[in-house]
Formats: C-alpha cells, structure tokens, sequence
C-alpha cells in the first residue's frame, strides 16, 4: 500500500493552494506574515488520523487516512471546517464536540486582533493546536498561552504543537476563567463561541487590548465580536459578519441536548400570524442575529415529519418553561397557525424583534455593537458606536 506521504503533494504546494482557498474567501491576499505562519504550522500536522467529513444527508461519516488518504488529504488542505471530536449524551445521541475551524475563519479573526510585535495573547481553547501554532509562529512561543477545557485535547494539542516545533504554553483549564497567571494579556482570542463574555477575560486583558470573540445566541450561532478594553475594566465594540463556532462548553443550554419541553395538561394559547416562518429562521443571517440578540436564551429548529402540520417551526426557551410552534399547512402562505404556551410569549417576542428590525431597514451585523461591563452584563447597540 501506498502510504499517506508519498499520495501528498510537497508541503510548500499544499499550503499554497490552502492561502489561494483563504485568498479567495476573505476578497483579498492573506497577510504575508500569516502566508508565513501557515508554512511554519503544516495543518496535516494538527489533524487525527480519522477526520468526520459532511455526508450530505445532515450528519457526518469517518475519513480515515489509512484506508481513504487521498480524501483525507483533500479534506486537510481546504479551507473547511473539519469535526474531530464527538461527545456522546446521556441518551446516546453523538454531537459534535470539538472542530478544526475554517483556515479563512481563523486569518480573519487574526485580522481582527491586529497583532503586534512584542504582544502577548491568551488562547481560549486550544483544539488541535493549529490556531496556537499559527500565533507562535507569528509572535514566538514564549508570548501565546493557550487554555483547553478537554483533557485529552489538551495534551494532543500538546503533542501536536511539539512536531511543528512549537512550544506555546497549553493549560487543561476551564476557559472562562482564562489564564490569569500569563497575564495581563495584549490579545485575547477565542476559538469557542460565548453568549455572555467572562468577566475574567475583561480583568486579564490590559487597558487598551483587544478580545476577538465568536458570538452565539440560542437563536443562531454566528458574527464575531471585536471588543476594546477601556481602562474602567469594560469593553466595548462592533460585530463582524463571520465566523460560526460550537459554544463553550460551559453555556451550552441543557434544552439543546434534548430536554423535553411538553408536558401533560398544557393547552396552548392559538392564533394566527402573517410573519412566514422562514422569515425568522430561515436563512438571513441578518435577521437569524438581530432576532437572537432581541431575544435571549430561546432556541428554534424544524419539524417536517410531524402529523399536526407540513412543516412546524418549533420555538422554547432555556428554561423549558415556555414554547411556541409556527404551522405551514403546504398551501396558505399569508397565514400561519400559532400556538403559544408559558409564561414567555415566544413568537409574540420573536414577530416583534422581526418587525423592529425591519422597521431600521433591515441593519446588517456589522452595524450592531455589544458594551460590556467589568461584571460582565452587556448591553447591545445598533449603529455602533
């Protein structure tokens, strides 16, 4: 059998056609300095043997590099995210649980920090290693620490970093609390998405220092936040319109790993609606963000294999207290069914912020900012600043 090596093409040729892929993703060329952090951290050399690739159908099927090199090859130099990691739940149900980001996402995250010479940069979550190997590259070693709540994560991350010829500092650590021995810290960066920035963050990061953040809500996962630290301890800044990361473990909310929210003897209140369905949770990311933003901690997903409606869009919230589901009978589609329970009037709450954001003429995220104080509470803004 051939091996893996001898299929692959020189490395210098892989990592030139990755930063053509990040070329033309981010509409202009990668930085010199990140084309030069690339080349020093190969990202064949961040990924396991057996990378989850799409499979077409919603889920994802194993790509092994011993008996499938030439796609797990492929798979290794696109400018894709690639699963490396699944959690089983309680009721044996397989999530997802750690990802190697898209090349693109992380240069522009990079982009973000505008990172200077001499800085020092805290890492949250370290995954495989490759976004700390392309910081160490960049500023050297001694300057990056990286945190990784994933035990197992953390020393392959570890060993990974030790064959590029990297030495970051990697601590098996709850990300939230950050890193506050390394500090403070010039950058801080995140490769997990949070629904609340940690008050730590805040503390460890010196007046004046950035923190570049992927953002979550429960309504959608997407947008970046860019923050600046003022020297009162708060922060303040804009939205990105990119990146789409998993949440960090620590506010991921029960109801999305499948907690049950009906119960016996609950009669929803019944109405109608001419909002469609589509419109809130369909596929405007716009909307999906301001929506997720007006409207805290509930979730939406889709049910095409009900009996009650040809396709439902079912609305609760965190607390499994309230829900709501919108019908499409198949036919009408000036009007939609509502039924409504709980103290929370989901769609009641959701049609609003969909109005409300219609009604500023559709803003973008680029045009939403988030301030964020010393005890974490925050505060988001349209025309920002």
């Amino acid at each position: 059998m051939t091996s893996h090596t001898a299929l692959s093409p020189p490395a210098n040729s892989r990592n030139d056609g990755l930063a053509a892929e990040i070329t033309k993703a981010l509409g202009h060329p990668v930085p010199a300095e990140w084309q030069q952090a690339l080349h020093a951290a190969p990202r064949h050399l961040f990924l396991p043997q057996v990378l989850w690739l799409r499979d077409g159908n919603g889920g994802y099927a194993p790509c092994d590099r011993g008996s499938d090199p030439e796609r797990w090859w492929a798979a290794a130099y696109s400018d894709a995210p690639l699963v490396v990691q699944f959690t089983e739940e309680e009721d044996g149900y397989q999530v997802p649980s750690s990802s190697a980001s898209a090349p693109s996402t992380m240069i522009r995250m990079l982009e973000q920090a505008e990172l200077g010479d001499g800085m020092r940069v805290l890492e949250i979550g370290a995954g495989t290693g490759f976004h700390a190997a392309l910081l160490s590259a960049r500023l050297g070693s001694e300057r990056v620490v990286s945190v990784e709540i994933d035990s197992e994560l953390t020393a392959q991350a570890r060993t990974n970093l030790a064959a590029a010829g990297h030495a970051p500092t990697v601590r098996c650590a709850d990300g939230a609390q950050g890193w506050a021995a390394g500090g403070p810290y010039d950058r801080i960066i995140s490769t997990c998405a949070v629904r609340a920035v940690p008050p730590a963050w805040l503390e460890q990061t010196r007046p004046g220092g950035r923190l570049v953040i992927p953002w979550n809500t429960a309504w959608v996962g997407y947008g970046t936040l860019t923050l600046t630290r003022h020297p009162d301890g708060s922060a303040s800044g804009p939205f990105a319109p990119f990146g789409s990361y998993m949440v960090m473990r620590g506010q991921r909310s029960g109801i999305e790993l499948g907690r049950d929210v009906l119960r016996a003897g609950q009669v929803p209140q019944v109405s109608h609606t001419t909002i469609s369905p589509w419109a809130v949770a369909g596929n405007d990311l716009d909307a999906l963000f301001a929506i997720g933003l007006a409207v805290p901690d509930v979730w939406h997903s889709w049910d095409t294999e009900t009996d009650a409606a040809h396709t439902r869009l079912w609305l609760a919230d965190d607390d499994a207290t309230s829900w709501a589901t919108v019908d499409y009978d198949g036919h009408q589609t000036d009007t939609f069914r509502v039924s409504q329970h709980g103290p929370r009037r989901l769609w009641d709450a959701v049609e609003a912020a969909h109005r409300s954001w219609e009604a500023a003429g559709r803003p973008s995220v680029a045009r939403y900012g988030l301030t964020v104080m010393p005890d974490g509470t925050a505060t988001a803004s349209l025309n920002f600043p």
